[in-house]
């Protein structure tokens, strides 16, 4: 079940094979993930991950870890900070602002942030969930 106040927090990385992989997915072949010479001519001076690379990890917690199968996003707010980079360790942090028990949903603050601390990615989610109702009849 879900509480108001509740966190969660997840550590991953991103390879260069796994940019290369959504890179081909998704059609977005910019060489700014893909090449060491034009990343390198670039502000970031290196190739960076795609930002919707990075934010997938929210929508894999979500309907995998918490609060899990089942779980619906209705809608995701994102703010870009900073980049990020391949074979660098992130967290993704997940923390419940609001729970809506008559809609099932729930609102959810997502972050994601650098070994140092800072924020690479900010937002917030509403997501549909049954263990939110089971709040109600607990």
């Amino acid at each position: 079940m879900l509480t108001n106040g509740q966190k969660y927090i997840h550590p991953f990385s991103f390879s260069q094979s796994e940019v290369i992989a959504f890179a081909k997915v998704t059609g977005d072949n910019n060489p700014v993930h893909l090449d060491d010479e034009f990343a390198a001519q670039t502000v970031f001076k290196k190739k960076i991950i795609h930002g919707m690379l990075g934010a997938s990890v929210l929508s894999k917690v979500f309907g995998t870890i918490f609060p899990g199968n089942g779980t619906i996003y209705l809608n995701q707010t994102l703010n870009f900070y900073k980049p990020m980079y391949v074979d660098e360790y992130y967290e993704a942090i997940f923390e419940v602002k609001e729970l809506i028990f008559e809609k099932q949903r729930a609102i959810i603050t997502t972050t994601i942030v650098d070994i140092d601390n800072k924020i690479v990615l900010a937002g917030e989610a509403c997501i549909m969930h049954a263990k939110i109702l089971q709040q109600v009849h607990a």
